[in-house]
């Protein structure tokens, strides 16, 4: 069944050649298109009547508006001639439809005047015998509300279309500003990290610098010292050349950088910090560590600080007034743990797909952007039960 209604859907002109030929077919037993036939003086001219009306009802759709015009002159050659009406005739009812619904606005109007005006013309020009004015009148109202409901139903269905029309166009046109708004997020997050991976290997080349200096300084009187000095340059020096890779794949061409003052950027140290902040605006915070706490790579350490940031905040502005949270770090052999949970009320979680919860980062857009900077993975969603999730997952060595 769905493939015949696709397939009648896909052909509508097959369709209506068909209905033109049942017609067609009615009114050659009707009897009226035979010469000897009844209600007419000109029986050769039914004909051709006949015709051109099954040729209205096969092409209605292909071209509406010469249809319309079409029937219209028929019905006046009708008229004017005198040539009865036969089932044919029923392709005035279709076209007043189809000019309604799918014609110009002209055509539409042409064919409402047409359909009120066609029964009482009818009825005018063929009198029913032995029946009074007041039944003359009835028969042509009752003969014209068949049209008049062809015309409302038509002029319906080109509304229907038309608010669908918008629609699509409405969702298709917010479906583009949602993804001009997510790289916006995106690139302004970008400029946001790049700031601050340059701000940690500023940092670590500082650091570099003030070893090496001093290795320079002790190298004949203290060589252990001196030795322990180049290492950490070394070490210091690899994970500068970590964070600048991330930085390379940030960074775009004529980007806007922010301006002002740098400021060190904050490190897995300073949750507790953010923690006992939030408890003291009034947020129960449950703050846990597993494992055993060893220095992290500044990236993974800023990552971690700022997720908590970002999933704390949105827990005070869309948890509730009851609402409680629950932070914990895991240390793992190979990677940092996340896992921080609120039971309130939440918010939507297109709320984190399409802005900031803190005004300056850009929920989970921001997040994923970061978690992916260090080569991690971020799971987040409503919890079971009520609030929201983030978990994720930050290795200490970045994928290549």
């Amino acid at each position: 069944m769905q493939r015949l209604y696709d397939f009648l859907r896909n052909h509508p002109t097959w369709v209506d050649g068909f209905w033109a030929t049942v017609l067609l077919g009615l009114s050659l037993v009707s009897g009226q298109v035979d010469p000897e036939g009844m209600g007419t003086d000109r029986p050769l001219l039914i004909l051709p009547v006949v015709l051109l009306l099954c040729a209205v009802v096969a092409l209605r759709r292909r071209m509406p508006e010469k249809m319309l015009v079409l029937a219209a002159v028929v019905g006046v050659a009708q008229l004017a001639l005198d040539v009865y009406t036969t089932p044919a005739n029923f392709a005035m009812l279709l076209i007043v439809y189809t000019a309604a619904a799918d014609g110009a606005r002209w055509a539409s109007r042409l064919a409402l005047i047409g359909g009120l005006c066609a029964a009482p013309l009818a009825q005018i020009r063929w009198p029913a015998t032995d029946s009074s004015l007041l039944g003359d009148i009835a028969v042509a109202v009752f003969q014209t509300v068949p049209f008049a409901l062809a015309w409302v139903l038509g002029d319906s269905m080109r509304t229907r279309r038309a608010y669908l029309a918008q629609l699509e166009e409405r969702a298709a046109r917010l479906e583009k500003e949602r993804e001009a708004q997510a790289k916006v997020a995106v690139a302004a997050e970008r400029a946001r990290i790049a700031r601050e991976l340059h701000d940690v290997v500023a940092h670590n080349v500082s650091v570099m610098v003030v070893q090496a200096d001093g290795a320079a300084y002790v190298l004949d009187a203290a060589p252990d010292q001196a030795k322990k000095a180049l290492e950490t340059i070394s070490s210091t020096g690899r994970q500068a050349l970590a964070e600048m890779r991330r930085l390379l794949g940030v960074l775009r061409t004529g980007e806007h950088q922010e301006s002002g003052e740098y400021v060190p950027q904050p490190d897995v140290q300073q949750i507790e910090e953010l923690v006992e902040q939030c408890r003291g605006s009034g947020l129960p915070v449950d703050f846990r560590i597993e494992g055993t706490p060893r220095p992290l790579p500044s990236g993974v350490e800023l990552t971690a600080y700022r997720i908590v940031q970002e999933a704390l905040t949105n827990t005070r502005k869309h948890g509730g007034p009851n609402a409680g949270a629950s932070v914990r770090l895991v240390y793992f052999d190979d990677g940092l743990g996340l896992l921080v949970e609120d039971d309130g009320k939440g918010a939507p979680h297109e709320l984190y797909e399409e802005g900031g919860v803190d005004g300056q980062g850009h929920g989970l857009i921001g997040m994923r952007e970061r978690v992916g900077m260090v080569g991690g993975t971020l799971d987040a969603g409503p919890r079971p039960g009520g609030g929201f999730r983030i978990s994720a997952l930050l290795p200490l060595k970045p994928a290549h």
